[in-house]
């Protein structure tokens, strides 16, 4: 990562809707999206995210599910050792916490500007850092013992169901991949944490990508929807078996708001969800 790198400018959007975008397509746009806002989003939620902890934080979604408490992933003392892939890395907390835990992780993201946040993060464990598509991973078959993601990538990729694929490909069978999406049945309300956020306006079926398109009419922030069936049916036929849908509920004691997330959205329905799966051996 080139020392003088310098951030692009956020494109403003001219048009919000929804349609079909291809992967080449949601990977441009993720790509600057992410560049251009690193420097706010860490700025903004690096902190809960465990920016502040030398040793990093592993936080699942804006409920604040920590893996620390969760063990999605296994026990503990079952990671050392264990090479592990996070995807969507963003600023790496939640690798630099698998290192500090013995565990070997690599932190991949598509974007720059979000790996460069994680290598200037002060103490804690040193991590390596991969910048590439997670829909084409440049690693060998069979090489890592565990994938994870919270909030990386899948939600803004085209095709997931090349990325599980590509997720099977570099997993030795046996291995678990675990991740954490939008919850999909958030899809058909209003994107607003107040009362707002209440009201249903789009079908839960209506599977068209959300789109910001810049003035040429290219976009320049893609999200993806797929409902809870879509999520479990690209998985097995990547060869996958699903282990568990975890819907974390929202803490008592949680009052912090997170873009759509907030306690009052929260108490009444659930805004992730997490997918535990193993790859099944031949």
């Amino acid at each position: 990562m080139p020392a003088d790198y310098v951030a692009p400018a956020h494109e403003p959007a001219s048009e919000v809707g929804y349609g079909d975008v291809d992967q080449d397509e949601a990977v441009r746009a993720s790509r600057r999206w992410w560049d251009a806002e690193a420097d706010n989003y860490q700025a903004e939620h690096g902190g809960f995210l465990g920016g502040s902890i030398a040793d990093g934080d592993f936080v699942w979604c804006p409920e604040g599910l920590r893996e620390q408490d969760a063990h999605l992933l296994g026990p503990v003392e079952d990671l050392v050792g264990r090479r592990v892939l996070e995807v969507g890395a963003g600023a790496a907390q939640c690798s630099r916490w698998l290192a500090a835990v013995g565990a070997a992780p690599i932190a991949l993201d598509l974007s720059m500007g979000q790996l460069l946040h994680a290598r200037r993060q002060a103490g804690g464990p040193t991590v390596p850092l991969l910048l590439a598509d997670a829909t084409v991973l440049p690693l060998a078959d069979d090489s890592l013992d565990l994938a994870c993601s919270a909030f990386g990538a899948v939600p803004f990729v085209a095709d997931s169901a090349a990325l599980h694929r590509e997720i099977a490909r570099v997993l030795r069978p046996g291995s678990r991949w675990v991740f954490s999406v939008n919850h999909p049945m958030r899809w058909c309300f209003r994107d607003d944490p107040g009362p707002e956020g209440l009201v249903v306006e789009r079908s839960y079926f209506d599977r068209s990508a959300y789109l910001e398109l810049g003035a040429g009419g290219q976009p320049v922030y893609v999200e993806s929807h797929r409902t809870m069936g879509d999520r479990i049916r690209e998985l097995v036929a990547a060869g996958f078996e699903v282990l568990d849908v975890v819907e974390p509920e929202w803490p008592e004691e949680h009052t912090r708001v997170w873009g759509q997330w907030s306690p009052l959205r929260g108490r009444l329905f659930p805004g992730t969800a997490i997918l535990v799966s193993r790859l099944i051996p031949d």
